[in-house]
């Protein structure tokens, strides 16, 4: 099994490799297929639009997510195809962390003509 830093390493890769091939200009949903498809392909568990419960602090569901990706049950990936990467897609990032309990995650655009991959770790 790879630890964190070295599945996050393969997603940079790969993130990377579709960016240079790709370029920018295509809709989140291409580049989500693109790199769901090329992590299947080297073995990594992907789920697609995976589903996060929101509950309040007595466990009432109050809401549901739909993280883009979440890899290996232990990363949550957030993708964009904007120009530039904005203060509400960290806070959307992180509010998957919190929601699912899940420590790490990845946030990467597509949309601009420099590649863009940041690592957040939700700490509790």
């Amino acid at each position: 099994m790879q630890t964190i830093n070295q599945l996050c390493d393969v997603i940079r890769e790969t993130a990377y490799a579709i960016h240079v091939y790709h370029g920018h200009g295509h809709l989140e949903k291409v580049y989500e297929n693109a790199l769901a498809h090329r992590l299947r392909k080297l073995g990594v568990d992907v789920k697609q639009q995976h589903p996060l419960t929101v509950m309040d602090e007595d466990g009432t569901v109050i809401g549901e997510y739909f993280a883009d990706m979440l890899i290996e049950e232990r990363l949550i990936v957030e993708l964009k195809a904007a120009k530039d990467t904005a203060d509400e897609h960290v806070a959307q990032l992180l509010g998957y962390l919190k929601s699912s309990r899940i420590e790490h995650g990845l946030l990467i655009n597509f949309g601009s003509h420099r590649f863009f991959i940041k690592k957040y770790v939700l700490s509790r």
